[in-house]
C-alpha cells in the first residue's frame, strides 16, 4: 500500500478512537506537517467519511455521526473482543430476532481480516467451548426492543400489545423504567398509569411497541434489574421454601443463585448470631440440597418437611462417598 494511502487509513483510526484530536497532535502521531493532514482529511472527504473541523484553543478533528457508518479500523486485540462479543452474545441468548444479523456481522469482520489475523482468530474460535448451552431461548423482534430502548431513555409513555403466558392478549400502556437481560431473556420494567403499579414483560412476548406523545417522571430509586430479580423469585412456583441461614444477605446473595432468593436480614442488634430468613420458590426440590451444602453456612429448614429429608439423603450420600478408600476411575484433569 503506498504511504500516503496507509497515512490516510492510520488518520482515520486515530479519529475513530473518539474525541477532538489537535492537528498537531496528528502530525506528531503521522510523521507529517499539519498541512499534510489537513489534506488527508480532505481524502477522508471525498471517500464519505464524516469528519468535522472543530475550532478554537482546544479544536482540531473529529469523526460525525454520518449517514452512513464509516470503515473501521481495527486491530488484533479489537477483532478479537467484536467477534468473541458476537459469539458470547448469540450463545447467551442476547440478539434479537433478527439473529442473522450477528452472523453477517461476524462474517463481514472476518472477510476484511488479513489472512494471518484471521487464521489465528479461526484458531481461537474453532477451539473455544462453553460448558453449558442456553437452549432455544425466544427473543425480542428489534422493532420491539429499539423503539422500548428509546422510551426508556427519553421517558416517553409507550404502548405495547401483549401476549400473556397463558396465551390472553392485551394492550397495553406502560411507563418504562429500563429493560434487563437475564437468564437469555429481555425483560422491560416499568410502571401501568392505568393501575398505578409497576409491572415486568418479557419482550419476546411484546408483538408491537410505539412510543406515545408526552413525558413521565421517573421515580426516584428505580431499580430495573433488581425488579425483575424479585418478581422471578416472588412468581407462583410449586414449593415455596423457607429457610434461616447464619450469615449477612451479602454473603447468602453470592451464593444462591439470581432471581431465586428473597434474603431478609434481622434488624441491627436483635440477633447476635445474624440468622438471615430467606425465601425461594422453586418447581423441583432435588436440586436444593447441593445448593445449600454449597452456601458453607449454618442453616436450618423451616419448610417444607419434604427438604428436610431430601437434604438428610444428600448429606449420608456425602458421608458414605467420604468414607470409600477404593477410589473410583476418572479422566485426568490438570487445572
Amino acid at each position: 500500500m503506498p504511504r500516503p494511502a496507509a497515512r490516510v487509513l492510520a488518520l482515520l483510526e486515530l479519529l475513530q478512537s473518539g474525541g477532538t484530536r489537535a492537528v498537531g497532535e496528528l502530525a506528531d502521531r503521522l510523521d507529517v506537517d499539519e498541512r499534510t493532514v489537513r489534506r488527508y482529511v480532505e481524502h477522508l472527504l471525498d471517500l464519505d467519511v464524516p469528519v468535522e473541523s472543530v475550532r478554537g484553543r482546544y479544536g482540531g478533528y473529529r469523526l460525525a455521526a454520518g449517514y452512513r457508518m464509516p470503515p473501521l479500523m481495527l486491530g488484533e486485540d479489537e477483532a478479537l473482543a467484536v467477534l468473541l462479543g458476537l459469539v458470547a452474545g448469540r450463545r447467551a441468548g442476547l440478539m434479537t430476532a433478527a439473529g442473522a444479523a450477528s452472523e453477517t456481522a461476524a462474517a463481514k469482520i472476518r472477510r476484511v481480516l488479513p489472512e494471518r489475523l484471521r487464521s489465528r482468530l479461526d484458531a481461537v474460535l474453532g477451539s473455544l467451548a462453553f460448558t453449558a448451552a442456553p437452549g432455544e431461548q425466544p427473543v425480542p423482534e428489534t422493532a420491539v426492543l429499539l423503539p422500548i430502548a428509546d422510551a426508556v431513555r427519553h421517558h416517553h409513555p409507550v404502548a405495547i400489545r401483549y401476549t400473556a403466558a397463558d396465551g390472553r392478549r392485551s394492550d397495553r400502556t406502560l411507563h418504562p423504567h429500563g429493560l434487563v437481560a437475564h437468564s437469555g431473556r429481555w425483560y422491560v420494567t416499568g410502571t401501568d398509569p392505568a393501575i398505578g403499579e409497576e409491572r415486568t414483560f418479557r419482550l419476546d412476548r411484546i408483538a408491537d411497541a410505539r412510543a406515545l406523545p408526552g413525558s413521565f417522571e421517573r421515580p426516584a430509586g428505580v431499580d430495573p434489574a433488581e425488579r425483575v430479580l424479585t418478581g422471578l423469585a416472588t412468581a407462583p412456583y410449586r414449593h415455596e421454601v423457607t429457610l434461616r441461614v447464619q450469615g449477612t444477605a451479602e454473603q447468602i446473595r453470592t451464593r444462591l443463585p439470581a432471581g431465586i432468593a428473597l434474603v431478609e436480614e434481622p434488624p441491627t442488634g436483635a440477633d447476635a448470631e445474624h440468622w438471615s430468613r430467606v425465601e425461594l420458590r422453586a418447581q423441583r426440590l432435588d436440586w436444593l440440597p447441593g445448593v445449600l451444602a454449597a452456601l458453607d453456612l449454618p442453616f436450618v429448614i423451616d419448610r417444607p418437611d419434604e427438604l428436610r429429608d431430601l437434604v438428610a439423603a444428600f448429606a449420608d450420600r456425602l458421608v458414605r462417598s467420604a468414607r470409600r478408600t477404593r477410589p473410583g476411575a476418572g479422566a485426568a484433569f490438570e487445572g
